[in-house]
């Protein structure tokens, strides 16, 4: 009797780390597009991969890079991915043309993105945009839709400017600093490595903190990056889902018990470029936009639809549930 309880008991302890941690054939993979995984505000994305916790969820993450948040949504909407790493807003804009996405962890509570100009630029005050050139990450992607809000903002129609896709790394800084654009839309590390190398650059609208938000949009909140698939295949895969969300919210978790330069010697040597004291740096400006628990605020979201209403024709003449482009479903603990 005795063998046999033990047997039982050693079962038990068997079963419980097989729930912990499945066997690497054993684990499901998915499909992740990211809108420009160098930048900033995808670090989360990544840090999961880098920290081993996909695989401790037992998920297969295969990541894929994007030039922008746009082209991301075209690969899941064509099949290609499963799930995009990208902004928030895309599930609104998909909601006004009748399809179902869904936000389901909200990495960013603000869009982590500046709009500069060089020093020698004649561009001061965004007003001035009127006739020139401005970049942005890539064509229709949440950029370029934040530059047409402030656009409006400041009273200069979105056609009296050309826009033109720069990138998000190195492809942007040389666009700014050599004047190949009047003004662009960045994030970090690209910022912080532009200011530094470019004395003098000007910044003419900050959304990486809450008071810089508050300003540029008026809102306290901006829910930015997100993870977010179609409403379909988190149906389906609902485990995945949930095992998904664990691994950034454990990230989330992570990033804010850790420090700028521990975080910074975690993440890919190719994203950290020659100057890590500048990425440091960049981690350390950018720490205050990472959600602290991946949960979706009410008041953000609409803060989101409301902006896009302004300055998106599609989004103002639909009737959009926002309750049904995202769900704290799977970052809120099982018991609530």
């Amino acid at each position: 009797m005795a063998r046999l309880c033990l047997s039982f008991v050693s079962l038990l302890s068997l079963a419980s780390c097989w729930a912990c941690v499945r066997p690497a054939g054993d684990a499901a993979h998915v499909r992740l597009a990211v809108g420009g995984q160098n930048q900033m505000v995808y670090l989360p994305t990544t840090l999961a991969q880098e920290l081993g916790f996909y695989k401790e969820e037992g998920l297969d993450v295969e990541l894929q890079d994007h030039a922008g948040g746009s082209k991301a949504l075209q690969a899941l909407i064509g099949g290609s991915a499963d799930v995009v790493s990208g902004f928030y807003d895309h599930t609104i804009q998909m909601a006004a043309e009748g399809r179902s996405l869904v936000a389901f962890v909200n990495m960013i509570r603000f869009p982590g993105l500046v709009l500069v100009t060089a020093p020698q630029s004649q561009v001061t005050r965004i007003e001035d945009l009127k006739g020139r050139v401005a970049g942005v990450t890539a064509a229709g992607s949440s950029s370029q839709m934040l530059l047409t809000y402030l656009l409006q903002r400041h009273g200069v129609p979105p056609d009296a400017v050309s826009i033109t896709a720069i990138g998000s790394a190195a492809t942007a800084i040389a666009a700014v600093e050599h004047g190949r654009v009047d003004a662009g839309m960045l994030a970090d590390p690209a910022l912080t490595i532009l200011v530094r190398r470019t004395p003098g650059t000007r910044i003419l609208a900050d959304l990486r903190t809450s008071a810089g938000v508050k300003e540029a949009v008026d809102a306290d909140a901006y829910p930015a990056s997100v993870l977010y698939a179609q409403h379909e295949w988190l149906r389906s895969h609902a485990e995945t889902t949930r095992r998904l969300a664990s691994a950034i919210v454990r990230t989330l978790q992570w990033m804010h018990t850790h420090t700028p330069r521990e975080i910074a010697d975690r993440t890919p040597k190719s994203f950290r470029g020659e100057d890590e004291a500048l990425y440091v740096e960049a981690v350390k400006s950018s720490m205050a936009m990472f959600s602290p628990d991946g949960v979706m605020d009410a008041a953000g979201a609409a803060a989101v639809h409301k902006l896009l209403a302004q300055s998106m024709d599609k989004v103002r003449a639909a009737q959009v549930d926002l309750s049904k482009t995202y769900t704290n479903e799977w970052v809120r603990p099982r018991e609530q």
